[in-house]
């Protein structure tokens, strides 16, 4: 065992008088270590219920003849996070989740590890850290959130609340309405209830091969839940058995087969970040310009929330990721001869797992879209790829030329599109928020909430070196790399310069000419990011100028 190296042999003799002061008896000693990284803490949504998720892994552990040991790993709520300075940190957190992670689980030797996450960067970073280490793991998250109902009877979730700040800045809705949504967006504990990042993540991980079914959909608050919990800890010991580790699951083909999932269920923009950064842990390349060759074949076969109005518990009602990865083997568009944490193939798993409401799962032969539901979009103003959520976009949105309203921050766009000045029409630039300028890339969901709330969604499209959430909803393209701090060619728009957006094509340009863009480009001058602590600073110091790229924080700085 990995674990002898600490417990076994005379020169263990100081480890093992430190294991007696853990209260560990000789039997315990004997079996594998199991570490379970637990991302419980009191501020997280997502996490509250994650203490009592850990203590069914820990019992499950036990129930197959291993020793748990629990440490803990960080998570920010982005929702929390949100609109102020505090999102400049959340994704810098991945990298902290990772590196803490794979500190822990080397220092100490384990024999494997249960990872329990739940929300949008403890997912990606605990995936990043188990590629890593490469000892046998296995994944369960918290579970998502149940959809609100308001009082009507219509279902709600957290991206209406954030649209509801717009609608009431627009007259549309009166403080009532306002406190109502407050009460109902978030009726319970869990990952917020639409395709959000986590939700993305999570139904990724089984798609990996990394969970076992029903990780990404069965309801935080179901019982179901705590019984996956205990059948996850008992699988950690079959893995450990067999020996099986994450790059013998998360190998190319593994990866490709997200990707494929990513863009049928109509996944979050960050998994374009997440699963490049998970690849490259992991060895594998997978670029941008594979996920426009996916989606290219890959049907939409989901509109959860935001881009419709179902939600993750119908998902899972309807049979969850394993069925969609069944309607997407009918045409060949996995791979599914791989080795997966259940200890079966990709189609072991997925064959009986059929498609109980094609309402919910669009039929393969009759999906919501022939493409995916994320497109990479490169031209002129994204040289190295910009990323929008396809399946999110309006009709009228999927073609669009209008004069760029340009904000170097979050808060003036926000200032003016809630103040009623954009126009129909109008492409709202937002640049110097990237990895680098940001520092720290912020998510966009405050300004095209606020654009929806207005109802300009039909009209406006908006463009960023910062991110978007799963959340966002219309033509919102984030991403742009390189981003305006290095000088890319979104630091050298113009109020008034004319942007034409052709999701179809996959096209992102500025109408101005080659030469002016030239000069323009020998005019500008370098940013100093506004950073003002110690994260903050080394981040921006190490991110890479390819945001999009695979990962955030060069390699060999790490």
């Amino acid at each position: 065992m990995k674990s002898d190296n600490v417990k076994s042999g005379l020169q263990q003799a100081p480890h093992r008088s430190l294991f007696n002061a853990l209260g560990m008896t000789k039997e315990e000693l004997e079996r594998p270590l199991i570490g379970i990284v637990s991302s419980y803490n009191e501020i997280v949504p997502g996490h509250m219920n994650l203490d009592k998720i850990t203590e069914a892994v820990r019992t499950g552990v036990l129930m197959a003849g291993g020793t748990p040991v629990v440490f803990p790993a960080i998570a920010v709520c982005d929702g929390i996070a949100m609109g102020h300075i505090g999102m400049k940190y959340s994704l810098i957190t991945r990298e902290l989740i990772a590196d803490s992670t794979e500190a822990m689980a080397i220092a100490h030797q384990f024999d494997g590890l249960v990872m329990v996450p739940n929300c949008d960067k403890n997912v990606p970073g605990l995936l990043m850290a188990a590629a890593r280490v490469n000892i046998p793991t296995i994944f369960v998250s918290g579970g998502p959130m149940l959809a609100g109902k308001m009082r009507d009877g219509q279902r709600t979730c957290l991206s209406h609340m954030f649209e509801a700040v717009g609608a009431r800045a627009a007259g549309k809705i009166d403080d009532e309405k306002l406190e109502e949504y407050e009460s109902r967006a978030c009726p319970t504990c869990g990952s917020c209830s639409g395709m959000y990042t986590a939700n993305s993540m999570n139904c990724l991980t089984e798609a990996l091969g990394m969970a076992l079914p029903g990780n990404g959909t069965i309801p935080a608050v179901m019982s179901d839940r705590i019984r996956l919990a205990k059948h996850t800890g008992m699988q950690i010991m079959e893995l450990v058995r067999q020996n099986i580790r994450p790059r013998d699951i998360m190998n190319e083909k593994a990866l490709r087969n997200a990707m494929a999932v990513d863009m049928a269920l109509g996944c979050s923009t960050n998994s374009m970040l997440h699963l490049p950064a998970i690849a490259h842990e992991a060895g594998v390349k997978l670029d941008l310009e594979v996920a426009n060759e996916i989606s290219a074949k890959t049907p939409n076969l989901c509109h959860l929330a935001p881009a419709g109005d179902t939600y993750i518990e119908d998902l899972n009602e309807a049979g969850g990721v394993y069925a969609v990865m069944n309607e997407l083997a009918k045409k060949n568009l996995l791979s599914t001869d791989m080795i997966t944490c259940t200890g079966k193939t990709v189609w072991e798993n997925i064959r009986d797992c059929k498609n109980r409401n094609p309402e919910i799962i669009r039929p393969v032969e009759e999906p919501y879209s022939e493409t995916g539901g994320i497109a990479v979009l490169k031209g002129n103003l994204a040289p190295l790829g910009s990323v929008v959520k396809r399946a999110a976009v309006v009709p009228e949105m999927m073609v669009h030329e209008g004069p760029a309203r340009v904000f170097d921050c979050e808060e003036d766009a926000i200032a003016a599109i809630l103040g009623g000045q954009i126009k129909k029409g109008d492409v709202v630039v937002i640049r110097y928020e990237g990895p680098r300028g940001g520092p720290g890339m912020r998510e966009m969901l405050n300004p095209t909430s606020a654009i929806t709330g207005m109802g300009l969604e039909q009209y406006c499209a908006l463009i960023t070196d910062g991110r978007f959430s799963g959340a966002s909803r219309g033509a919102s393209i984030g991403h742009i790399s390189p981003e305006a701090a290095v000088g890319g060619p979104i630091a050298l728009v113009q109020e008034g310069d004319i942007i034409s957006i052709d999701i179809p094509h996959n096209a992102l340009n500025l109408k101005v000419s080659d030469s002016e863009l030239e000069r323009r480009r020998a005019a500008w001058k370098p940013r100093e990011p506004k950073v003002t602590t110690g994260a903050l600073r080394r981040y921006a110091a190490l991110v890479t100028s390819a945001n999009t790229g695979a990962v955030l924080v060069a390699p060999e700085d790490r």
